[in-house]
């Protein structure tokens, strides 16, 4: 099997691996272990849809019923006020994390799955593993994090 090294340590294999970027001394990714990791994103998005779904038909029946806190105190409205925006939080933040199971499995189907998108090294397969929605390599999230 062809490999070759990239400037920034990384070994991209060949074929069997799909073309992945991996680092030196690690495996390149099997069938096996890239199928296991994809299914976990397919059944995370499908779990994320769902729950967007039971979100939005919830916050579409508190916002359809007009007449609810009708005669509240300021404190009831309060507190409905702040659980709407929970809620409402909540649902985009679901919506981050199904775009990023989205946006690794397209990554899987172009090839740069494991590739860093701002230094283009190695991700690594033992964060993949662990954390499959990851675009950065450790050093530049943690460069990023200090920002």
């Amino acid at each position: 099997m062809a490999s070759t090294t990239t400037a920034a340590g990384a070994v991209k294999k060949g074929a069997a691996a799909g073309g992945l970027v991996v680092r030196t001394g690690e495996d390149p990714w099997s069938a096996a272990e890239l199928a296991g990791v994809r299914g976990g994103l397919e059944e995370e998005a499908a779990r994320l849809r769902a729950e967007i779904t039971a979100a939005e038909t919830e916050l579409a029946a508190r916002l359809a019923d007009s007449v609810d806190g009708a005669g509240d105190d300021p404190t009831d409205t309060g507190a409905k006020t702040y659980q709407r925006e929970r809620d409402l939080a909540l649902a985009y933040n679901t919506r981050d994390l199904l775009a990023q199971c989205e946006r690794a499995i397209k990554r899987m189907d172009a090839g740069t799955y494991g590739a860093c998108e701002s230094c283009a090294g190695p991700i690594g397969k033992a964060r993949l593993q662990v954390f499959p929605r990851a675009t950065l390599c450790v050093q530049c999230k943690q460069r990023e994090e200090r920002r």
